[in-house]
């Protein structure tokens, strides 16, 4: 008897030995990483070993993942390593972006020798218009009588223009709450049409679908639906901007101020040149060809730094940027340093190749449009430029109204003026 028991008291120990090796050979072993960046080890490659590179200026090696989403570097559990992350799934959220894209040397104003405007990223980004709503606050404000003219006072957040100086006349605006507001129909508005600022998450359906933050643009989405999670976005950041990616905000539908309701497009577009802008929409051929990143600058989308109460304050590249006039030929600048930030931005978008010597068209205000460089073709009076498209590498001559046929008044130059001859039939 004595001998029966004891070979099941060893029969049951072995298992318990077994069974401990197993469980232990389940947990995962520690994959170290010291990120050149914070020199102190993280485990977070223990199991997210499987995630692509963000993006060619955030390596791994250098960035890990601690500096930009928080959380628990030494953690091997998931619910601990993850339950100090900094907004889930996003750190660039508005409301965290400070701990993770602001730190010191990253997208803020105090990078170290950053030229004015080119780091500041952040603060541009919280003052600009689509951050802000500040234009579409004060319309409705004004229209419904809560404040006695069309300058912008309020915003979805308090903001405040962190430069001495504000060419807007905007130093500050004061957050829109609606329950301090006593006409019910402005009531209506802050529940019903307050979807489309990087501070709000995106309406349910996939069209709509997107990010918060920096990453609302930066982050496009992938849209399949044999994912259960069909808004499971890509770990990506990319400066090569669908056109697509803008209309999760743009073109999908109008907020009317007689109900205060959101209205969906009703069309069901196929195809590019009506998925495009919204049937209502005039527009010429190259609005619809190229996408959205191939005509408006990094400063126009993401704000200067100064507030303004209309997205008519921001907005000023025009037809004359890419095509000139019948007097004068597009503004151009050659790249005469290693260091010249047009060179940076190919390669953070690397469609085009770029030189010391290449000569690009700029903005009124001096930007870089490094995608259209100017093509000196032998017996051809006038310079050609070509226009690389910043998604998919397409080349495009780009016609110039000097020398043409165009009979265009000069002073006259916003898309609706050209459109009145080469608007696109639909």
């Amino acid at each position: 008897m004595k001998k029966w028991s004891f070979l099941l008291v060893s029969c049951f120990l072995l298992a318990v030995v077994v069974l401990l090796f197993w469980l232990d050979a389940l947990k995962p072993r520690p994959v170290g990483l010291i990120p050149t960046l914070t020199g102190k080890v993280e485990y977070c490659l223990t199991c997210h070993a499987d995630l692509p590179q963000i993006s060619a200026s955030h390596p791994v090696a250098s960035f890990g993942c601690v500096i930009c989403h928080g959380g628990e570097r030494l953690a091997l559990d998931a619910d601990l390593a993850h339950s100090t992350m900094r907004g889930k799934r996003n750190p660039s959220d508005l409301a965290v972006v400070d701990a993770s894209c602001g730190v010191e040397n990253c997208h803020s104003a105090h990078k170290a020798g950053a030229p004015e405007n080119q780091d500041d990223h952040i603060q541009r980004v919280r003052t600009s218009i689509q951050s802000t709503y500040a234009g579409a606050l004060a319309q409705v404000r004004y229209a419904f009588g809560a404040q006695k003219d069309l300058t912008a006072r309020q915003a979805i957040y308090a903001v405040q223009d962190e430069k001495i100086t504000t060419p807007s006349g905007v130093s500050s605006l004061t957050a829109f709450d609606p329950a301090l507001e006593s006409n019910p129909i402005l009531q209506s508005f802050a529940k019903n049409c307050l979807d489309c600022h990087l501070s709000a998450p995106a309406r349910p359906e996939n069209e709509y679908s997107r990010l918060t933050g920096c990453a609302a643009c930066h982050t496009p989405h992938v849209l399949d639906a044999s994912k259960s999670d069909p808004k499971q976005p890509l770990h990506k950041l990319t400066m090569a901007i669908p056109y697509a990616q803008c209309n999760t905000c743009h073109n999908r539908g109008n907020y009317s101020m007689v109900d205060m309701q959101f209205h969906p497009r009703q069309d069901h577009p196929m195809d590019r040149l009506h998925d495009y802008y919204q049937p209502i929409a005039q527009f010429a051929r190259c609005e619809w060809t190229l996408d959205c990143i191939d005509c408006h600058t990094r400063v126009e989308a993401m704000g200067d730094g100064d507030l303004h109460g209309s997205k008519k304050d921001i907005q000023y590249i025009q037809c004359r940027t890419c095509h000139g006039t019948l007097n004068d030929l597009p503004s151009t600048r050659v790249i005469k340093d290693s260091n010249d930030f047009a060179l940076y931005q190919v390669f953070l978008n690397p469609v085009i190749d770029l030189k010391i010597g290449d000569t690009i068209v700029t903005t009124q205000k001096g930007e870089a449009m490094w995608a259209i460089r100017k093509q000196d073709i032998p017996n051809i009076p006038l310079s050609q430029f070509e226009l690389t498209s910043k998604i998919n590498k397409q080349r495009f001559n780009v016609p110039l109204v000097k020398g043409s046929g165009c009979q265009q008044d000069v002073t006259k130059q916003s898309s609706p003026d050209c459109e009145v001859c080469h608007a696109v039939d639909r």
